[in-house]
């Protein structure tokens, strides 16, 4: 068994949840933990960790061969993907669906001058769910597609609400409007806007003294987050956000409803239920990490996205028990 050196880049949720998933790979050993903060300070759940300063990554070149890097899309990802890319192969969830497509252009031009593969945007919104997307259209091309999140926590977006001058805490819920589910599934294919789709619930712990309003003004007027969702701001205390929004459920689906032959109904459904949205992301980062590793191995660079890379590449399975066992 081939064992993929990983290092861990933020020790948040998603880096605690990469941290659990290793240890349920028998062919993934974790080296250490990059951090912003002090490593002296940092203290592991549970196990032996090495915690390292960011700026000694370098430090590990030769002795990583994947950096699965578990910062926020708002702020961290932007500027260390692309830092970080130069150096290692590496793993992300970038989730900014509309700045995709430029992410790519900056981690590609840093890889292709490390010479390294970077997987980018992984996760299951994108990730999973943009492979689902992408087979349901090949297969339906007369059809519309529908895609829903929760109800459910959504890491990207409370990351976004906390980072709002003012904010202390926060978190914030993804609601699909179930009426129009229940009309998809029996075969109606409404136009829908953004708006319709969903509703955004935000829960927010104020800094002593901040105004409220401007809290509420900026947060659901955020582009790329807010601004196009009917969302609601609820201010609530410290303890509340303890003993009521601790957990991080999420899930959501794709649906996509299309017609063959001479008008024949097909619907193509992709669903997940999670009772923790960073642990079941941080395995999904778990298993493209693998197949980064295998990609370089096999010559390739560049960054790559879940559309890039072969099924097989996720797997410890060889490709004669893939097909034995799975096939």
């Amino acid at each position: 068994m081939n064992m993929v050196k990983v290092g861990i880049v933020g020790y948040g949720n998603l880096g605690k949840g990469v941290e659990k998933a290793i240890t349920q790979n028998p062919d993934m050993e974790l080296v250490a933990v990059f951090t912003r903060r002090n490593p002296e300070q940092m203290v592991a759940e549970g196990t032996e960790v090495r915690f390292e300063h960011i700026s000694a990554a370098e430090q590990y070149i030769g002795k990583i061969d994947v950096m699965i890097l578990c910062g926020g899309s708002a702020t961290d990802l932007p500027e260390q993907t692309p830092a970080i890319a130069k150096l290692f192969n590496t793993v992300d969830s970038f989730d900014t669906h509309a700045k995709i497509p430029e992410f790519y252009k900056e981690v590609n031009a840093a890889a292709e001058q490390g010479g390294h593969v970077n997987v980018i945007s992984t996760g299951w919104d994108p990730g999973l769910f943009s492979m689902n997307r992408l087979l349901a259209q090949s297969i339906l091309p007369e059809g519309k597609e529908y895609t829903f999140w929760g109800k459910g926590v959504s890491q990207g977006h409370s990351d976004a609400i906390r980072r709002v001058p003012g904010v202390k805490a926060g978190v914030q819920y993804t609601v699909p409007v179930e009426e129009v589910i229940n009309s998809i599934r029996a075969g109606e294919t409404p136009e829908l806007t953004t708006r319709e789709k969903h509703l955004r619930q935000c829960y927010v712990v104020a800094e002593a003294g901040a105004n409220q309003d401007e809290i509420r003004e900026t947060i659901v007027s955020m582009p790329n987050y807010f601004s196009d969702y009917d969302t609601t701001v609820t201010f609530i205390t410290e303890e509340q956000l303890k003993a009521e929004h601790e957990g991080m459920p999420h899930g959501g689906f794709v649906i996509r409803s299309g017609v063959t032959g001479a008008g024949q109904k097909q619907i193509i459904e992709f669903g997940l239920k999670l009772d923790s949205n960073p642990e079941f992301t941080a395995s999904v980062l778990v298993a493209y990490a693998r197949a980064a590793q295998r990609l370089s191995l096999e010559g390739h660079k560049g960054a790559k996205t879940v559309f890039d890379i072969p099924l097989g590449h996720l797997s410890p399975k060889s490709a004669e028990d893939l097909r034995r066992d799975l096939l």
